[in-house]
């Protein structure tokens, strides 16, 4: 999508990625893949990889959680479409909320700013709640030396549940 109606300045925006079924690992790896191949989208940081419990519906694999940094130019609407096109690419179906997926792509964070419409909200409004998040993109936010690293670390530290994000692969 390379009209002007879906484009203007380039902003770093941070994605959350997690995966239960499958190949968990290759799931997360195609998705960066095909984000960064995206016209609009380039993949400039990555997270470790971690593995944490399920949250909500508990009755399932465990996930492969990371978290991106990209540089983009697409409006946030679009740029949550072809996080939703990639979701369904991969084969991501929407049966049971919370319930297992192939590929999941939470955008967390687009610049400084402030979205609420039906569609989407930024920042996500659960991510402070959700340590499998957290700990990834404060990882991230660290190495990129971005300014959000101070009050996203100090909201990790007074979070419950960081000792169930679990180390499972360094970043490459």
């Amino acid at each position: 999508m390379t009209d002007a109606a879906h484009e203007h300045e380039s902003i770093t925006a941070y994605v959350a990625l997690g995966s239960n079924m499958g190949d968990r690992e290759q799931y997360l790896r195609e998705a960066i893949r095909l984000l960064d191949a995206e016209a609009g989208i380039t993949v400039t940081g990555r997270s470790s990889i971690y593995e944490t419990e399920p949250v909500g519906y508990v009755d399932q694999d465990a996930f492969l959680n990371m978290v991106i940094q990209i540089h983009t130019n697409l409006l946030p609407a679009t740029l949550l479409a072809t996080l939703l096109a990639t979701e369904n690419r991969l084969g991501r179906t929407r049966e049971l909320r919370w319930g297992p997926r192939t590929i999941d792509l939470d955008l967390l964070l687009y610049g400084n700013h402030q979205l609420s419409t039906p569609d989407l909200i930024v920042p996500h409004p659960r991510m402070q709640e959700r340590a499998f998040v957290l700990v990834p993109l404060t990882e991230v936010l660290y190495e990129r030396q971005d300014a959000a690293f101070e009050s996203i670390s100090a909201n990790l530290e007074k979070l419950e549940g960081k000792e169930g994000v679990i180390l499972w692969k360094k970043a490459q």
